[in-house]
């Protein structure tokens, strides 16, 4: 890790599920078990179906929201607020997470593709309260989805800030595609590294990673 990749950074924008908390915590088995039933219930569809809907419209369409929302002219309202309501009964406080986002210089923001409600109680699960400046979920940015190059353009405009002078933290390595496009430094936060032109640097570790920048 070259720390001085980093000296330029002003705006550090962190992904929030699988990101801001390990993968083991495994709240995405939750979420996609109430996607699925909710494409189920919504197209009146089998739980076989609704689950292949699920995974086809996140992968064509970034989100299973926006496919919901293209395809069926859905209320996203009503999906965010059903497959959000989650037991978050397996995270833990980080002292040592937050002690490094909090000592990091500039503007610290979450951007998710979930709801910022449902965001901002993750945070807090964390032990996160207070360290960032400003939490967007996918209503701030439009409704546009990550990996869309509009989603990150909108919540940098609506935080007023540059993609020159960003840093964005994200476990899933195709939403750093566009980041990387925009100007974006690229951290991609996983268990395992993935060699791709679009990702600067690979970390299994946030909270490490981030002590070493300061």
């Amino acid at each position: 890790m070259a720390k001085q990749d980093f000296t330029h950074v002003q705006t550090w924008v962190f992904d929030l599920d699988n990101t801001l908390y390990p993968p083991g915590a495994r709240l995405f088995d939750q979420i996609e078990a109430r996607m699925t039933a909710f494409v189920r219930d919504f197209l009146g569809v089998s739980e076989a179906e609704a689950d292949r809907i699920r995974h086809d419209y996140w992968r064509a369409h970034g989100t299973t929201l926006a496919g919901l929302m293209r395809c069926h002219d859905l209320d996203p309202g009503p999906y965010l607020r059903a497959v959000h309501d989650i037991s978050l009964d397996h995270l833990a406080p980080d002292p040592a997470l937050r002690a490094a986002i909090a000592r990091l210089p500039g503007r610290r923001i979450v951007h998710t593709n979930g709801s910022g409600d449902y965001a901002a109680r993750v945070v807090m699960a964390r032990g996160l309260g207070g360290v960032f400046d400003a939490i967007y979920g996918v209503e701030d940015a439009g409704y546009h989805p990550k990996p869309e190059a509009a989603a990150f353009a909108a919540v940098l405009e609506r935080d007023g800030s540059q993609a020159a002078s960003a840093a964005m933290f994200e476990d899933d390595p195709r939403n750093l595609a566009a980041p990387h496009a925009m100007g974006m430094r690229t951290v991609h936060v996983a268990p395992a590294p993935l060699a791709a032109p679009h990702i600067h640097h690979h970390t299994d570790d946030l909270g490490g990673f981030l002590a070493h920048l300061v």
